[in-house]
């Protein structure tokens, strides 16, 4: 099991909020667990499933334009997970 957290931040647009929405989107269609926070949103699932999300994700945004991506990783069983 890996799980990410992950923020998005489009560059040089009045559009930021509906780019991270729709790229959000992308991970649904990739079949990965996620849940959207204020700032960040974490994604669970197998490695290939986590590593899909997060390409998707990115390409989905950086299709609208300039996008700084920061995530972090972890392999650590997490308190709902056993």
């Amino acid at each position: 099991m890996l799980s990410a957290e992950v923020s998005l931040y489009p560059q040089k647009t009045a559009r930021a909020s509906e780019i991270i929405n729709e790229s959000l989107q992308s991970l649904a269609q990739q079949g990965v667990n996620y849940q959207v926070g204020p700032i960040s949103t974490e994604i669970h699932g197998s490695e290939e499933q986590v590593w899909s999300g997060i390409r998707s994700l990115f390409a989905k945004a950086s299709s609208a334009g300039e996008v700084n991506m920061v995530v972090t990783f972890s392999n650590s069983a997490h308190k709902d997970q056993k």
